[in-house]
């Protein structure tokens, strides 16, 4: 019984040790997640055996408890990263993205309904306690085991102590490319230290960046002259980025889409230039990416974010309004008050619930783009006395990229009882994770060209010369589907049969056609509010 009892004893305390090894080992994303990640002698485990040993013996406990809660939290925040880098190619922000939960929640409930959104929350809270709990209870397990045995355990501790240092000074590799003397867990304290300590500095360096503005003071007759009487539409395509077009298993559908797209506006005497801009953001927080075309600041962080909607900056669409224009916020992504709406300065905000729609719901989007652009017809020409500029961002090639709506006929779209009452199974966006890859840029490809040729079959079917559409992707989409290390290029383009508004653009040297060439040049997002002002209030 004895014998049963003490081989129960060391398989715990092995289990410990690997569990204490294996916390401080894990890497921040997956593509570090390999077997040869975990082959490596943990400092930080030296570190903490040490102040154990050197500690009052009534401190121990405490201190121990204190380092497994540490331990526990850093693995979780390692977790969270992992996540946040597949998803948006960046690092979970300990002081900025708790912001994003009530968003995630949405997307949960939205995608899978209220009851199982709950479950797989509260599942999810209850693994990160069990695995919290499971850390502690291992560093206090090894912690009595240290001190039960002090003459065994301080030569020992030296010893690896020694051995890892000379393992970080020869840059010994067991399993390349990573180094057997880590120190995984001390660099990433260390860089969320250096974040917070940078975030703080960016915070001051952007009140500057606000505050430089050189079209706040130009008069309204003096700007946007080179576009009165058009009705102007900016649509941000979710996901649209240069994968799109460079991606080989993608870019052949969405060539195909956009080619038969300048024939068709070719045969109604419409013209499209295309660039590239440098999207704020990837993967994700479109939000970013609008407030940074729209402001012509660079916002690529939730705190920069949360700034400008708390100043008086001078944004484009304000420049319209001042300049008479009625101007239009068409929001089917946003199911829910929106104060952000008035930093825009829109004369009329319609919601998803106010755009009408009363058909399925297509995943997370819940509304066809189809259904969106014939929501900005109807505004558009609501009044004939006056011009429009509305804002559309198209929603319906947000991941998971399934399921993809049918194109139905214009005259038909009524409230969307034309789609039926059903679009069959549907994949929750966490699904991309699971699914094959090959199998995610399909679907993403399928999504793309369905929100592309609806804006195309949109701008023919107006046909008209007062119309001036740009066409911006917001963000690249995930890793899932761009791979690793990618950049944040998106394609822009504008669309009209007015040859004197493209002729502004003679110097921007864009690519004629909605397809922008490989070295069609690239500016960043923030840029375009001033070259976009500056194109269109001088004289022509």
């Amino acid at each position: 019984m004895r014998g049963a009892h003490r081989l129960t004893d060391v398989a715990a305390t092995i289990i410990a040790g690997i569990v204490v090894v294996a916390a401080a080992l894990l890497p921040d994303r997956l593509t570090r997640t390999d077997l040869g990640s975990f082959v490596a002698l943990p400092v930080e485990i030296g570190l903490g055996a040490a102040l154990l040993l050197v500690l009052p013996s009534r401190a121990r406990r405490p201190a121990a408890v204190v380092l497994g809660s540490g331990l526990a939290a850093l693995t979780v925040l390692k977790i969270i990263d992992i996540g946040f880098y597949a998803a948006l190619s960046r690092p979970f922000d300990l002081v900025l993205d708790w912001g994003l939960a009530a968003g995630a929640w949405q997307l949960l409930s939205a995608s899978l309904g209220f009851g199982i959104a709950l479950l797989v929350t509260s599942g999810a809270l209850l693994a990160v306690a069990a695995l919290a709990l499971l850390i502690v209870w291992s560093v206090l397990r090894l912690t009595r085991l240290l001190v039960g045995h002090p003459s065994a355990a301080v030569p020992v501790v030296a010893g690896l102590a020694a051995f890892w240092l000379a393992c970080a000074s020869s840059g010994m590799v067991v399993a390349p490319p990573y180094p057997f003397a880590s120190h995984t867990s001390t660099s990433k304290i260390i860089r969320e230290v250096v974040g917070v300590r940078a975030g703080i500095q960016d915070e001051r360096l952007f009140a500057t960046e606000v505050a430089h503005d050189d079209f706040r003071g130009v008069p309204a007759d003096r700007l946007l002259r080179g576009l009165r009487g058009k009705q102007v539409v900016i649509v941000f395509v979710e996901s649209y980025g240069r994968v799109a077009l460079e991606q080989p298993t993608i870019a052949h559908e969405i060539a195909a889409t956009l080619d038969s797209g300048d024939h068709q506006l070719a045969a109604r005497g419409l013209q499209a230039r295309s660039g590239y801009l440098t999207s704020s953001t990837t993967g994700g927080g479109s939000w970013l990416a609008h407030a940074t075309l729209l402001s012509g600041l660079w916002i690529d962080n939730q705190r920069r974010y949360r700034s400008l909607m708390a100043s008086d900056r001078f944004t484009l669409t304000q420049a319209f309004q001042r300049s008479g224009w009625h101007t239009v916020g068409v929001m089917p992504g946003v199911t829910s008050a929106w104060p952000d709406g008035g930093f825009y300065h829109y004369d009329e905000i319609h919601d998803s619930y106010q755009l009408g729609y009363t058909g399925p719901a297509y995943g997370w989007s819940r509304l066809p783009d189809q259904y969106t652009l014939a929501q900005v017809d109807r505004l558009s020409t609501a009044s004939s006395q006056v011009s429009r500029m509305i804002v559309a961002p198209l929603v319906t090639s947000h991941a998971p990229w399934t399921p993809v709506p049918p194109v139905v006929d214009w005259e038909e779209l009524g409230d969307g009882q034309a789609y039926g009452q059903s679009v069959g199974d549907a994949e929750p966006p966490e699904a991309i994770l699971t699914r094959d890859p090959i199998r995610v840029r399909a679907d993403y490809a399928r999504s793309m060209a369905y929100s592309l040729d609806c804006v195309i079959s949109y701008v023919t079917r107006q046909a008209d010369e007062d119309l001036v559409l740009i066409m911006i992707g917001d963000h690249q989409p995930a890793p899932v589907v761009t791979g690793p290390d990618t950049n944040r290029d998106v394609p822009i383009t504008i669309i009209t049969g007015d040859q004197s508004v493209l002729a502004r653009t003679d110097g921007w040297q864009w690519t004629p056609g909605l397809r922008p060439a490989p070295d069609a040049p690239v500016w960043r997002m923030d840029a375009f509010r001033d070259r976009f002002l500056s194109a269109y209030s001088h004289d022509s």
